[in-house]
């Protein structure tokens, strides 16, 4: 009999560690670990999980709040006195969650297929799901959940009408796979193909096969490619049972071997032979990774013994994976988040609480088609729905499809429901959608694009893309070169380095930084009023603007003693007599030369602070001005010097704590010594720093991309763009892309000296770049008319530009016009 829920006590059973019992509520049904999430605290068991980079200790008084009662935990503290609640204190708080999903896994006897490889384990993972759903009720892996906590997290929603599970595996050191086949404990295994992802962390190849093979020990079947291999010999090194493998080769026999593939121009034929037989399957997709990825869930089938005539008229449906969500801007001053990932619950959940992360909105609206994706009982599957919508603080519903009309009368919200996409396109008028974050959730036959281009506001064609995942990867390795305690104030000035300014705000106030910074009144205004609601400072506030700084709690740079003068009238003037002392900040130079008081003003700085009644010093900060520089370390470390001398002679005239901080992203990098008590993340937030080292763990967050517009043969001799200074030396062939010095390609990259990428292979620039366009030699290019065009990015960094326009990253960023729609994936 499958369990419905656990109790803490049977922890005990199951993981070693002591428990803690304060509280009548024992029983949870959910699993949490990331105190952000809105779900059913009550129910829920929480992980405090340690990680580099994070401690989940640090919320359970916050969840306590919400109503979680159940805590694992690995670190003791107050909360274990001062909370009634239950506690299991262990050693190691992942290990617990892994052996609570192992034993959960235990629970099922049904077919487990687990994936590992490494590349194309999500697409296969989602691909079989599109293609066995017809005969099993499937539950696997969440977008990619495939790792030490990922794979838990999945396991765990194995449920008892489930008959089939997929979850994906994957690791990055050596003796990782072992937990992970314990949890999954799969069936039926797939080796995908071996690369160059964490290589640093493995002798070579053939010893990270060897690790990821270990996911296999007792499966009933492997399938894997012969013509990998490494791979091949490590399963025959393992004395792996040959009559326990699925093979399939393109060049010796195998089980299938594959004898032909035809591409077409969308579609790729592909022939084999199975058991003395010719069959053949045909996918809508032409490239490489496609092919092999679709061949493994072949094999799949054909080793369940479906038919491959099914099989054929399956693999024609597969539909492309969206593998992270778009946030867009919409009409009306609107958010619109676009998933086309495939409608089901678990991935739902993702997408409402990235909805919840976007604040500053009148409401939150869904666009929901039916779940087409689940083969569950529908009552059922509508009233988990309406719950988890219900959870979620979903505002308005607007339901799609049969089965959503059929079931509206399950919904507690606000919701209106219409039986296909164009019967709301047509009533799209009654819905008044203004200041409004709207995610658009629909299985691919609602065509919810539809509504895409509608609710969407219309920009030219090119784009700025910010992967919102990247940036918090960059937060998290920053967060891990801290020592404890020390805060991280995030700079978000010049409109976020040019990558948006209330988008990237949400995001650095959902991972829990501690400050940001703005260089002007203005910026922070637009923040508050978006409903940012962190400590700002303000560096550089003009004096005509410190009313408004104070009407939106805004904290102020003072830098001279005419700024203090000005922000003490305005405090008066502004009757700011609250218990608190309202918050400044204290500008010294060390050196820079640019703004702040010198070491001779400090103590009569000091002195008409301390006449002050209603304000305080919430830190003391210095610029430093070289810390890239490795020629001029003696004078940062000069600067260092002079700035603890200043602080520590204004800290001791106070009997408060005052903040000191000097330290940029490059300074965090090379000079952990000096963090102090706070650090500023500027440039190195969006993955740009000039450090080899740490440039291994940082990702660029930010691809600006276009398409060709038109193409045109230019014979010798004819001249190209502004006053013909591109000449053909040959014929050429010219394509025209929407992009110009308006938009931040800067005429410097004019006549060869930019580059752009079509198809991943360099474009020279040609002829003068225009205001709105430019002209790219594509002649040994076959490119077409709407292809996509790589400014920098997906492998093209943003620094080789600026290298090109003889400029920095931080220029680059921050002259990329406003017209450039941004667009924001998770």
């Amino acid at each position: 009999m499958v369990l419905e829920q656990y109790n803490i006590k049977q922890l005990k059973d199951i993981s070693e560690g002591e428990l803690l019992l304060q509280h009548e509520q024992i029983d949870f049904k959910h699993i949490l670990i990331d105190s952000r999430k809105k779900q059913d605290y009550q129910n829920s068991l929480f992980f405090a999980i340690v990680g580099t980079r994070h401690n989940g200790h640090k919320y359970i008084e916050e969840l306590y709040k919400k109503g979680v009662r159940n805590f694992v935990i690995q670190e003791t503290g107050p909360f274990l006195n001062e909370l009634k609640a239950n506690f299991f204190i262990c050693e190691n708080v992942v290990t617990a969650l892994q052996k609570l999903t192992q034993f959960h896994r235990l629970q099922f006897d049904i077919p487990v297929i687990g994936i590992t490889g490494s590349n194309g384990k999500t697409i296969i993972k989602e691909w079989l799901f599109q293609l066995l759903k017809p005969d099993f009720n499937l539950t696997r892996s969440p977008k990619s959940f495939n790792s030490q906590v990922g794979v838990p997290l999945s396991v765990w929603q194995l449920k008892k009408e489930h008959n089939m599970a997929i979850f994906e595996a994957g690791i990055s050191r050596p003796m990782e796979m072992e937990a992970l086949s314990d949890i999954i404990q799969p069936t039926l295994g797939i080796m995908t193909n071996i690369g160059q992802a964490h290589d640093e962390y493995f002798e070579n190849w053939e010893e990270k096969v060897k690790e990821k093979l270990m996911l296999f020990k007792n499966v009933e079947e492997l399938i894997y490619c012969k013509d990998h291999k490494v791979i091949h010999e490590a399963v025959i090194h393992s004395k792996f049972d040959p009559k326990k493998t699925f093979i399939w080769s393109k060049k010796t026999s195998a089980d299938l071997l594959i004898s032909k593939i035809r591409e077409d121009e969308k579609e790729t034929y592909i022939q084999g032979i199975f058991k003395n037989q010719f069959i053949d399957i045909t996918i809508p997709f032409l490239d490489s990774a496609s092919i092999e990825n679709a061949i493994h869930c072949w094999c799949v089938l054909l080793h369940l013994g479906i038919d491959n005539e099914v099989i054929k008229e399956r693999m024609l449906t597969l539909a492309p994976i969206a593998m992270r969500l778009e946030l867009k801007e919409g009409i009306n001053q609107c958010a619109i988040i676009n998933d086309s990932y495939n409608s089901d619950l678990s991935s739902l959940n993702i997408a409402l609480d990235f909805l919840n992360q976007q604040k500053g909105y009148t409401g939150r609206v869904l666009i929901l088609s039916d779940m087409l994706e689940s083969t569950r009982d529908e009552e059922q599957l509508y009233k988990d729905l309406s719950k988890v919508i219900h959870e979620k603080g979903v505002d308005l519903l607007i339901g799609i499809g049969k089965q959503m009309f059929s079931h509206q009368s399950l919904f507690d919200v606000d919701s209106h429901f219409f039986e296909s996409t164009d019967r709301f396109l047509m009533n799209l008028k009654k819905f008044s959608f203004n200041h409004h974050v709207i995610l658009l959730k629909g299985a691919r036959n609602f065509e919810f694009e539809q509504i895409t281009n509608v609710l969407q506001k219309k920009a030219h064609e090119t784009i700025m893309e910010i992967d919102l995942q990247k940036l918090t990867g960059n937060i998290n390795y920053f967060k891990s070169l801290l020592k404890p305690n020390v805060k991280m104030m995030a700079m978000v000035k010049a409109f976020s380095y040019g990558s948006g300014s209330y988008e990237i705000a949400s995001t650095l106030e959902f991972n829990h930084l501690d400050y940001l910074g703005v260089a002007y009144v203005d910026e922070g205004v637009e923040l508050r009023k978006s409903g940012i609601s962190l400590p700002i400072m303000v560096m550089n506030p003009e004096q005509t603007g410190y009313d408004a700084m104070i009407h939106h709690s805004l904290e102020p740079e003072i830098y001279n003693f005419n700024g203090l003068k000005l922000f003490l009238e305005s405090l008066e003037r502004n009757s700011y007599l609250g218990n608190q002392a309202y918050p400044i900040h204290l500008k010294i130079d060390t050196g820079m030369n640019r703004l702040g008081f010198k070491k001779e003003q400090v103590m009569e700085l000091i002195m008409k602070i301390k006449n002050a009644k209603n304000c305080k010093i919430e830190s003391v900060f210095t610029h430093l001005a070289s810390t890239d520089e490795v020629s001029q370390d003696s004078f940062t470390h000069q600067q260092v010097k002079e700035f603890k001398e200043i602080s520590e002679q204004i800290t001791s005239h106070f009997d408060y704590p005052i903040i000191k901080h000097c330290l940029n992203s490059h300074g965090i990098l090379r000079f952990s010594d000096y963090q102090m008590d706070m650090v500023r993340l500027g440039i190195g937030l969006y993955g740009v720093s000039a450090d080899p080292f740490h440039n291994k763990y940082l990702e660029e967050v930010s691809n600006l991309k276009t398409v060709v517009s038109q193409i045109k043969h230019v014979k010798k001799g004819e001249s190209v763009g502004y006053s013909r200074k591109g000449f053909a030396t040959e014929d050429m062939i010219i394509a025209t892309l929407p992009i110009g010095y308006a938009d931040g390609l800067r005429r410097s990259l004019s006549n060869g000296r930019g580059k752009v990428y079509i198809q991943d292979k360099p474009a020279p620039i040609v002829g003068n770049v225009c205001m709105d366009m430019c002209m790219v030699d594509i002649t040994h290019i076959p490119a077409e008319e709407g292809d996509e065009v790589i400014i920098f990015g997906e492998g093209h960094s943003i620094t080789e530009l600026a290298r090109d326009m003889e400029t920095i990253p931080y220029e680059t960023l921050c002259g990329i016009s406003s017209r450039v729609k941004r667009v924001y994936l998770h």
